[in-house]
């Protein structure tokens, strides 16, 4: 597959320009799995059909294959797309059988209706008002007694919640809320965390997700290569 993104598609400048330091960060990202934790909570997908909606490179579809009847990743980035096909392609054949990559966006899933049971959205698209298209589609494609999830940044609390609040000041969390709530969305915190193995990675890491002199001044001001981090885990049942 070759080119660039899906007509349409707001670029992600930290995977798409970085894969490589994003995949540092995937690693570091909630080391004690509260975030899965939560989602089996809610709706154990064991034996059942998942779509990981803006799947990246990929990185979570093995741990969803590991019990999932089947697993489709769609992403609307060609080099990603390729990127999640290698990733699959190296499994062994018992998880390499259970999970298909396509090329699609939130908003034109290249799946029938009715065809998925539980569907993740991890920090893939940009969430609130505008993103009503693709919240369409995700009624189009769930089945009866299916759940989407979404998770999301938490910008009221955490030192990183801090930092996304410093970066984006015309970010408004009460509006988001209001919206989510509208659409007939639940919601749960998760305090999760970052934790990498050292001080280099952690500042690679920072540097593809804050604007240069943003990461200056959270790496002047934080030491270390661990910070706590709160997201919002959204679900809707169907």
């Amino acid at each position: 597959m070759t080119g660039g993104p899906l007509p349409g598609v707001i670029p992600s400048p930290n995977i798409w320009d970085h894969p490589e330091v994003y995949e540092l960060e995937n690693g570091g990202v909630d080391p004690g799995r509260r975030i899965e934790e939560t989602l089996r909570r809610v709706h154990d997908w064991r034996g059942e059909h998942v779509l990981d909606v803006g799947c990246g490179t990929g990185f979570h579809l093995p741990a969803f294959a590991a019990d999932a009847a089947a697993v489709t990743g769609v992403e609307p980035h060609a080099p990603l797309v390729e990127a999640a096909r290698e990733r699959v392609a190296s499994l062994d054949p018992g998880l390499r059988q259970r999970i298909s990559v396509l090329a699609g966006s939130a908003e034109q899933i290249p799946l029938p209706d009715r065809s998925v049971d539980v569907v993740q959205a991890r920090w893939a698209y940009f969430f609130g008002p505008g993103c009503e298209p693709g919240l369409r589609e995700l009624h189009r494609v769930v089945r009866a007694g299916g759940t989407a999830f979404v998770i999301d940044n938490d910008a009221t609390r955490s030192t990183f919640g801090r930092w996304f609040r410093r970066a984006l000041p015309t970010y408004d969390p009460a509006a988001v809320e209001r919206f989510w709530s509208r659409q007939g969305w639940q919601r749960e915190p998760v305090d999760m965390g970052w934790e990498f193995a050292d001080r280099d990675t952690f500042e690679r890491v920072v540097a593809i997700e804050f604007a240069p002199e943003q990461a200056a001044l959270i790496l002047a001001e934080h030491e270390g290569s661990r910070v706590d981090y709160a997201v919002v885990v959204r679900w809707k049942r169907f």
